[in-house]
């Protein structure tokens, strides 16, 4: 099987890839602004929550295979949490291991 890997275009880390994609600037700029809000929205959400699970373990003074095994997940994934590695976690897993503390995690929705 022969496999074409070659990219005719590579959008820089710091450019934008709805100009790239043909947009007009005034919405390609749009476009970006609402994304980039998005992904800072979900980061704090998940900073949020890895800090609250961060927290629970010192209160409880557990090591991280102890936390683990609560948490129903690997000591690595506890040392993930503590040192917010948070792309290496959704949302719904973070939601997920809170709940096996017996906390429970409440949104709202603001204008």
């Amino acid at each position: 099987m022969n496999i074409d890997t070659k990219s005719a275009h590579i959008t820089p880390a710091d450019g934008n890839i709805f100009a790239d994609l043909g947009f007009e600037p005034e919405e390609a700029a749009s476009l970006k602004a609402e994304s980039q809000r998005i992904i800072s929205e979900k980061l704090a959400i998940k900073n949020s929550l890895m800090a609250e699970l961060a927290e629970w373990i010192e209160a409880k003074n557990l090591r991280q295979s102890d936390a683990a095994e609560i948490l129903g997940v690997t000591r690595p994934r506890v040392s993930d949490v503590i040192n917010k590695k948070s792309v290496k976690f959704s949302i719904d897993a973070l939601i997920d291991m809170i709940a096996r503390t017996g906390k429970h995690v409440e949104f709202s929705v603001i204008d």
